[in-house]
């Protein structure tokens, strides 16, 4: 048993993951078929938890297979994106593996140097490379080792829409281009940008048009969450009075990230009986911990963009930013107005906008600064 149960980074085991198992057997079923497959979700929804659930299943079940994550989400280029993808092959392959020996045998050729990076404990490799034929050609042949490995391979690229905004104009192509006759690997392409993940994938004049299948990740559903997290707090001798636990579920809107913050502050407050009175204590001891941070953004922000969210916020979500009631009653000025600052919300990663078969849906992406804001304003 871990010192808290509810993880808000990385993943402990099966018995700390919540529910996700027609997702998880979708994936599965994907990579035993050989196909490869894009997840779609917004940020903090539980994608890398659920990856890790699904390569933690194989390792199970299906042990032949070899597997790595890799996190682009702060590479700038593909140089960048050689190293990261290098020092992740080198830690799932130690050099004593035949294919770890062999990766290492090509790192020589390319004049690497290595790093140790204290956060992670982990080595990390970076290549010299110069020109941008000596980098494809290197990237190619990167992945050419991988697919060369005794056993399948499942490949996971987190925040894929990175590669978008690379100085590289020919990623996309590039990339394609390495990995379309490969079938020893098989990939996840995971991204949170969902504009630029459908895009790259289903706009039919870009090179990965119709090439995966497509998983788009929702909330847990609030029954299953609820029973998860009520018996997490008993095999830990603790209890989560029902009104409790509701409201933890509404004021966290579902939102795995938040449901998960709240509960692990709950359990750290070391109370053996949970009441609605100790859930809102620590719902206000978020919020103020943050409060510096939230009176930033207004200052940061344009006026309209501000108004907006707080308008958002206020309304605990709205389905017509343009509707004449709403931008009158929070004072946005236009429906032309109150489409740009959502855009340009959208792009910040501050509002979240939802699409379903009723229509589209406006959220506050950060929940807890959307109950601040409710709060204050």
């Amino acid at each position: 048993m871990i010192d808290n149960p509810f993880i808000t980074k990385g993943y402990a085991g099966p018995e700390y993951f919540c529910d996700r198992e027609k997702e998880t057997e979708t994936l599965l079923k994907n990579v035993l078929s050989g196909c490869d497959t894009v997840l779609i979700s917004p940020r903090r929804y539980g994608k890398s938890g659920l990856i890790h659930h699904l390569m933690n299943r194989l390792k199970r079940d299906h042990p032949e297979f070899s597997t790595l994550l890799v996190d682009i989400s702060t590479t700038t280029s593909l140089g960048s994106f050689l190293d990261t993808l290098s020092s992740a092959i080198l830690d799932s392959f130690p050099e004593k593996t035949p294919l770890g020996k062999r990766f290492m045998n090509f790192l020589k050729r390319v004049r690497p140097y290595f790093g140790f990076n204290e956060l992670t404990g982990k080595t990390e490799v970076h290549l010299e490379l110069v020109s941008v034929q000596e980098k494809e050609r290197t990237l190619s042949e990167v992945l050419g080792i991988l697919e060369s490995a005794p056993n399948p391979v499942l490949l996971a690229i987190d925040e894929f829409q990175r590669i978008t905004e690379y100085p590289e104009a020919n990623m996309e192509a590039l990339l394609r281009s390495c990995i379309q006759n490969m079938h020893n690997v098989r990939f996840v392409f995971s991204g949170s940008k969902r504009r630029m993940m459908v895009s790259i994938f289903n706009d039919a004049t870009r090179p990965f048009y119709a090439s995966t299948a497509s998983l788009h990740l929702q909330k847990l559903d609030k029954a299953v969450y609820g029973s998860f997290i009520a018996n997490l707090f008993d095999q830990y001798g603790r209890t989560i009075r029902p009104d409790a636990l509701q409201y933890v579920l509404d004021w966290t809107r579902c939102h795995t990230y938040y449901t998960q913050r709240l509960c692990q502050k709950l359990f750290y407050a070391g109370s053996r009986d949970i009441t609605l009175d100790c859930v809102l204590h620590e719902c206000g001891e978020l919020l103020e911990a943050e409060e510096y941070t939230y009176l930033l953004f207004e200052e940061i922000l344009p006026v309209q963009q501000w108004r907006l969210l707080r308008g958002i916020a206020r309304e605990e979500g709205v389905e017509q930013i343009t509707a004449s009631a709403f931008i009158s009653k929070y004072r946005i000025g236009s429906a032309a107005t109150a489409l740009r600052a959502s855009e340009s919300l959208e792009q910040k990663e501050m509002l979240l906008k939802t699409i379903t078969r009723e229509g589209s849906r406006y959220e506050v992406y950060d929940v807890f600064f959307s109950r601040w804001l409710e709060r204050e304003f």
